[in-house]
């Protein structure tokens, strides 16, 4: 038996999900990206391996993917984000999607046609709205563990609306709202709509909405906000954090079998 390895490096975290020959996952390992890419991961292919009682020889080709894709010595190749989310949200939804990946520093938005072909992308990599950094922000400022504001969020009974998508401006009218007496809770419903709003500011939705991302599985209620916003259901794949290590895995497995350059 063959397996497959894929590792995304994104700028908060590292992803990594090993497949068979039958593009079943077999392990996942998921780490704080740190300062040392090349050895957080060494550290998630470790525990990944011993997960699935597997060495490294039987893995037959991998590839990186995300913002520390190159610094990753022992994969056969790389991929860009794009293609990987691309291909990792397709794998579960055969048909014409618009991918919306939410990271920490980024946004991207990624039209697939019904064969699972790329027609457009869009990405927001300058501004911290639309992205994890935002809420991580809005969780700095409110003094709160930011595992804790989905349900704080769910508990909003009066949704308080922030005027400004700018995080830097967002946290000064927060701490005003806090002076005025607003509700905690009223107040991070209003910053995850504030992050669906930038998303649904950026591109369209064709065929149908899937969303992944590290942001969107600790954050259940942006499904909800983004299903509203689009006026369309929103799908999510199984461990929507791992879909671009899920895709460079796929993309690792194809180029092996085929023969053909494993960097794209």
């Amino acid at each position: 038996m063959d397996y497959f390895c894929g590792i995304d490096i994104g700028a908060s975290a590292a992803k990594l999900v090993i497949i068979d020959q039958q593009n079943r996952a077999v392990a996942k390992s998921v780490r704080r990206s740190g300062v040392d890419y090349a050895a957080t991961a060494s550290r998630c292919l470790d525990e990944a391996l011993a997960l699935a009682g597997l060495k490294r020889a039987e893995v037959r080709a991998s590839l990186s993917t995300g913002y520390g894709r190159h610094n990753v010595p022992w994969t056969d190749g790389r991929a860009t984000e794009i293609t990987c989310h691309g291909k990792g949200a397709y794998f579960h939804f055969r048909r014409a999607i618009t991918v919306i990946d939410i990271g920490a520093q980024d946004c991207k938005v990624i039209h697939l046609d019904a064969d699972g072909r790329r027609t457009a992308f869009k990405m927001n990599r300058k501004c911290a709205a639309g992205t994890g950094a935002f809420l991580e922000e809005i969780a700095y400022r409110l003094d709160l563990p930011l595992a804790q504001l989905n349900s704080l969020a769910e508990r909003s009974t009066r949704e308080v609306t922030l005027g400004s998508f700018c995080t830097v401006f967002a946290a000064t009218e927060i701490l005003e709202k806090i002076r005025r007496g607003e509700r905690v809770e009223d107040i991070v419903k209003g910053a995850f709509r504030s992050v669906v709003q930038r998303i649904v500011e950026m591109d369209r939705v064709d065929g149908a909405l899937v969303l992944t991302g590290g942001v969107v599985a600790h954050n259940p209620l942006l499904r909800l906000l983004a299903e509203e916003a689009f006026g369309v259901p929103a799908l999510v794949p199984s461990d929507p954090q791992f879909t671009g290590a899920f895709g460079a895995a796929l993309l690792a497995r194809e180029h092996a079998q085929s023969g053909e350059s494993s960097s794209c």
